[in-house]
């Protein structure tokens, strides 16, 4: 079975054509993405990035007619995963914990917001004691 594709493997401008991808609710044309990238390549250049976003398995394509449509591997859930992961690791020493105090210290946030929050907290509870 094939690994799932490296985030690190990704320059900018390929990061940034997942993004525009995952945008547009999950496919898009390579003119779709050219029209959305800050300071637009050519259109050739564009298709030569997802040609090889292709090659290193972040996107597949269908045929549409004349065009190819162009859309991620993994769902955005799991790319949401992935980038959170390999975000933590980096910058807070593999500690989720530390991740969340530095987005606690630095948002504000609104009463259902922390709402929110406290009732993923408790639900994260009484999961592991269940188990």
């Amino acid at each position: 079975m094939a690994s799932s594709p490296n985030p690190r493997q990704l320059s900018r401008r390929e990061r940034q054509i997942m993004d525009i991808l995952y945008e547009l609710g999950g496919e898009a044309s390579a003119e779709d993405v050219r029209t959305r990238l800050p300071d637009p390549p050519s259109y050739s250049a564009v298709r030569a990035m997802l040609v090889k976003l292709e090659a290193k398995g972040f996107i597949r394509h269908r045929e549409e007619g004349l065009r190819y449509v162009y859309f991620p591997t993994a769902n955005r859930s799991a790319a949401r995963r992935s980038a959170l992961s390999q975000l933590v690791k980096v910058f807070f020493e593999g500690s989720p914990g530390q991740a969340v105090s530095a987005l606690l210290d630095q948002e504000k946030w609104s009463e259902e917001e922390l709402k929110e929050m406290s009732e993923t907290i408790d639900r994260v509870r009484r999961n592991r004691r269940s188990k």
